[in-house]
C-alpha cells in the first residue's frame, strides 16, 4: 500500500523525509511524495485529496476537519520568521502600505504580516521564488519573502525592512509556528499514527546522517548552492522537526486565535 504525502522541495523537506521516501525507516506502507510549491499544498488541502500533507499553519483553519496536525515533521521555531524587504530602507508600515508581493494568502508569512499591519496597501500573490526578481524590478515596492530568499535578498541589491519571526517572538515570547504536517482525519488511527512514528524516525535518521540526503537535496533544489541549502537546512530542521513541543504547540494556539480575532 502507498499514501500520498505532500510536502515542498525546499532543502529543509527533502533532508527531513529523504529516509522515510526512501524506505530507510520502519513504515506499513509505502510513501508517494507528491512535490508543491507550500501555497499549492494549501489549496489542494480543501479537497483532502492527499493523505498526509505539509500545511502552513496559516491554512489550517481552511482546512477545517478534513485534516488534523501530527507532531512530527513541523517548521517551527525560533529566528525563522519570514522577512519583508524593499530597495531601500525604510519602515515596515510603509512597505506595507505600497505594492507588496506576498507567497500565497493562505501562508503563515501573510498571517503575520496581516497581524503585524492590519492596513495593507496593494497585495500581489507570486511564486516564492519570484519575488526578490519582482521587487529589483520594480514590480513591486516591497516583498514578503520565505524559505531560500532570507539568505539570498543580500545578493539581489535588497534590504530588509521588517522581520517578522522577530515581531512575533517580542509579541508573544513564544517560536513561530510556519508549517505543520497533517493527515487527513477520514485514515484509521493507527495508520496516522503508524505514519507520524515513521516522520519522527525520518527525522532523526536525517539528524544522525546528515549526509545521507544530499543528493535528493541537490536533485530538488539545483539552482541553490550548497552553501544556502546547507544554511536553509540549518534553520527550518531543529527540535522541533523531531516534536512540536508543549511551546510549539502554545504557539500555534496562539497564532491561530489571533488570527480568529483578527478575522
Amino acid at each position: 500500500m502507498k499514501l500520498t504525502f505532500g510536502f515542498t522541495p525546499c532543502p529543509n523537506d527533502a533532508f527531513a523525509f529523504h529516509a522515510l521516501v526512501h524506505g530507510l525507516v520502519p513504515a506499513p506502507f509505502g510513501v508517494e511524495p507528491v512535490l508543491l510549491d507550500i501555497e499549492e499544498l494549501n489549496r489542494r488541502a480543501a479537497g483532502a485529496e492527499l493523505a498526509f500533507t505539509k500545511l502552513s499553519f496559516g491554512a489550517a483553519a481552511a482546512a477545517g476537519d478534513r485534516y488534523r496536525l501530527l507532531r512530527s515533521g513541523a517548521a517551527l521555531g525560533r529566528g525563522v520568521g519570514p522577512l519583508v524587504v524593499a530597495r531601500e530602507a525604510g519602515s515596515l508600515e510603509g512597505a506595507a502600505a505600497g505594492r507588496l508581493a506576498i507567497p500565497g494568502r493562505e501562508t503563515t508569512a501573510f498571517l503575520l504580516l496581516r497581524l503585524a499591519v492590519p492596513a495593507l496597501g496593494d497585495v500581489v500573490e507570486l511564486r516564492y521564488d519570484r519575488i526578490l526578481d519582482a521587487v529589483v524590478s520594480g514590480e513591486v515596492d516591497a516583498g514578503l519573502i520565505i524559505h531560500e530568499s532570507r539568505f539570498t535578498y543580500g545578493g539581489h541589491g535588497l534590504v530588509s525592512v521588517a522581520d517578522l519571526g522577530e515581531w512575533w517572538e517580542g509579541e508573544t515570547g513564544l517560536p513561530v509556528p510556519l508549517a505543520g504536517i497533517f493527515a487527513r482525519t477520514d485514515l484509521e488511527p493507527g495508520a496516522v499514527d503508524a505514519a507520524e512514528a515513521a516522520i519522527r524516525a525520518s527525522v532523526e535518521y536525517a539528524f544522525a546522517n546528515p549526509g545521507a540526503s544530499r543528493d535528493y537535496v541537490r536533485s530538488l533544489s539545483h539552482e541553490m548552492s550548497d552553501e544556502v541549502c546547507a544554511a536553509h537546512i540549518a534553520l527550518y530542521v531543529n527540535e522541533h522537526s523531531v516534536d512540536i513541543g508543549d511551546d510549539g504547540l502554545a504557539a500555534i494556539d496562539r497564532l491561530l486565535g489571533r488570527a480568529t480575532a483578527a478575522a
